[in-house]
């Protein structure tokens, strides 16, 4: 089996809740979650059953929600899907990791000012405790956070880049570049490879991984799932 062929992949943070991530895993059954302060992910096995589904509405409690990663998942009537998004799961099979000067380690002190910015720019969900699952980065100007990226979902050589953002006055720059360039030196350090996931619609971001060495694996469905109202 290739690497790129690797079936983690296929459920990725089922991946890293049971293996380099467990010690955050909420569990009930065969149903595995993130703390809802370090990342919003639901996880189940690649078939769930009934029961599967039952197990997780114990983790997600009524009037909150949760995303599950899939590839055409049938969600049973006991869940209420909110919303989707179709994404793009891109691997590194080209990259070559550099460590640029300009990029600085992000620490828990760094918290407010990257929750800030991924407001300001909405790359996808970072919260609190976010910043626990690995290392992050980022680029100062004028003392200022402009820009940032870093490591969410990770399980054995294999570790996922994310919460990719600059802020609106500093795009073109080529900070995102130097960000995950740095990240991918990391990564590969450790003997690892990196992957991610882009929204289908955000062609250009796509575009600037495949000219990084990034190519498509395959189409995933993220869906933001809250326990229905099921009448007695």
């Amino acid at each position: 089996m290739s690497f790129t062929d690797d079936s983690r992949l296929e459920n990725p943070v089922h991946a890293a809740l049971s293996g380099a991530h467990a010690r955050f895993s909420l569990v009930c059954g065969r149903a595995l979650r993130y703390p809802a302060d370090v990342a919003p992910f639901l996880a189940l096995p690649s078939e769930p059953s009934q029961e599967d589904w039952r197990a997780a509405t114990e983790l997600v409690p009524h009037g909150t929600y949760a995303g599950i990663v899939h590839a055409g998942t049938y969600v049973p009537e006991m869940w209420k899907t909110l919303q989707e998004f179709e994404v793009v799961q891109m691997i590194g099979e080209q990259v070559n990791g550099v460590h640029e000067p300009a990029v600085i380690p992000l620490t828990a002190v760094d918290v407010p000012e990257m929750l800030e910015l991924v407001r300001r720019t909405d790359p996808g969900p970072f919260l609190e405790r976010t910043i626990e699952l690995g290392d992050y980065v980022g680029i100062r100007r004028e003392g200022q956070l402009v820009a940032m990226a870093g490591e969410r979902l990770h399980f054995a050589g294999w570790t996922e880049i994310s919460a990719v953002c600059t802020s609106p006055t500093y795009r073109g720059h080529g900070m995102a570049t130097r960000l995950v360039k740095t990240l991918i030196a990391v990564i590969q350090h450790r003997s690892e490879r990196a992957f991610l996931h882009v929204l289908t619609s955000n062609t250009s971001a796509i575009r600037l991984y495949e000219e990084l060495g990034f190519r498509v694996r395959r189409s995933l469905t993220i869906s933001v799932l809250t326990p229905a109202l099921i009448p007695s």
